[in-house]
């Protein structure tokens, strides 16, 4: 096959000529487009990278154009090869449903991995609970966790994960996607409980001068610092974390505070040796829902995973008791 291949043209001309065509080259396709390195798209393929570029060379023989091209120390797709990434994406996707398909799903004996993007806050309060239950109800059942990255409101439009768990506040790109809201948690104050300079309760004279610990994570958006600075609440930052379920361990023999989440503060409140305080604003709740592609709608295994985290995400609904006391 010589020459551009255009998207409708491609799939008239590879439908007939498919004898001579092979389709792995659409896997590793895939993986280059996803990747735009050739060694990084060896590695997710498990390919060494003599044998990646003799596949971009084949993949260029057949479709009659470089696909990608050198950029700095980057590959920039072609404008022919950034249209065929969602056919090729498609096409791909339509033979791992079919080698797949079932019509039913048996938690107690079939073996299945899903793929979650999740903080490490969603994991210790909602996640850490599905573990348990999995390990009862479906022993061959493994979920890989992934963290938020730069993209993930991305990785889950192209069908890179099975869930994707994150407030709706902050989920403004994969709002048409498929949902269901999980649960709600709020803010609350936070701080060694030895603190010196708090007693029972938090001042907004005090969140503007004393030291602040915040989530500075790139991927994701403090919320409650949004919120914050459209108050026009100025903060002193003393220290900066990516991690929301560390931040409560740093607080100990220190004069910082920090915004936690209220479930995540009841799990490790004890642990942590902090206290916890009612904001002294008027702040608003978030609310955690899990994100999917389409084509996992209709999957019973995938249906029956969304189940359990709505069970389990009832469940804290309805046995959350607030940490926070008077003295």
């Amino acid at each position: 096959m010589a020459g551009i291949c255009y998207v409708d043209e491609c799939a008239e001309v590879m439908s007939t000529n498919l004898s001579s065509v092979d389709l792995n080259l659409l896997v590793a396709l895939d993986a280059l487009l996803a990747e735009r390195s050739v060694t990084r798209a060896g590695q997710r393929l498990s390919l060494s990278q003599p044998a990646m570029s003799a596949a971009l060379a084949r993949l260029r023989r057949l479709f009659g154009d470089p696909l990608l091209v050198r950029d700095g120390r980057t590959l920039r797709p072609t404008p022919l090869a950034e249209s065929l990434a969602e056919p090729v994406r498609g096409i791909l996707t339509r033979v791992e449903d079919t080698l797949a398909h079932r019509l039913r799903f048996d938690p107690a004996s079939d073996a299945r991995t899903f793929s979650v993007i999740a903080s490490d806050y969603v994991t210790v309060v909602l996640l850490r609970p599905l573990f348990e239950r999995l390990a009862v109800r479906a022993p061959q059942v493994r979920v890989a966790v992934t963290p938020l990255g730069p993209e993930f409101q991305e990785q889950i439009r192209r069908d890179e994960a099975d869930l994707l768990i994150v407030p709706r506040e902050v989920a403004d790109k994969a709002g048409d996607l498929p949902s269901e809201t999980l649960f709600v948690d709020r803010f609350v104050c936070a701080v060694w409980r030895d603190h010196p300079a708090v007693g029972a309760t938090m001042t907004v004279e005090q969140l503007g001068a004393l030291p602040y610990l915040t989530y500075g994570a790139p991927a994701l958006a403090s919320f409650v610092d949004i919120q914050l600075d459209a108050l026009g609440v100025t903060r002193q930052v003393e220290v900066t974390t990516q991690s929301f379920a560390i931040a409560p361990f740093l607080l100990r023999g220190t004069r910082l505070f920090a915004m936690v989440q209220e479930r995540l503060a009841n799990e490790v409140a004890e642990a942590a040796n902090i206290r916890l305080l009612e904001p002294p604003l008027d702040l608003s709740p978030i609310t955690e829902a899990m994100f999917w592609h389409p084509r996992h709608s209709s999957d019973p295994a995938h249906r029956w995973l969304r189940t359990q985290i709505a069970e389990l995400a009832a469940t804290l609904e309805a046995g959350h008791e607030s940490p926070i006391t008077s003295t």
